[in-house]
């Protein structure tokens, strides 16, 4: 199972979204500039992937939730 955390107000969405911005900065670095073992970088490379994936989540039921309830 999943650890879904669900984003509280405005000042926490923007935090998150810096923090997005920072690993799809580092996720980029590491696929122009290569290092290391292969084995280890691809293993850091899916790591980094799947943290972008649960922030991106997370904006996204941020928003999601702020759009329906300024519908209502």
């Amino acid at each position: 199972m999943r650890n879904r955390r669900n984003l509280n107000d405005h000042g926490e969405l923007a935090v998150t979204r810096e923090k997005l911005r920072l690993l799809e900065d580092r996720y980029e670095t590491q696929q122009r500039e290569p290092s290391g073992d292969a084995h280890v970088r691809e293993l850091s490379m899916r790591s980094l992937k799947r943290l972008i994936n649960q922030l991106k989540e997370e904006i996204a039921r941020f928003e999601t939730k702020q759009s329906s309830l300024g519908s209502s």
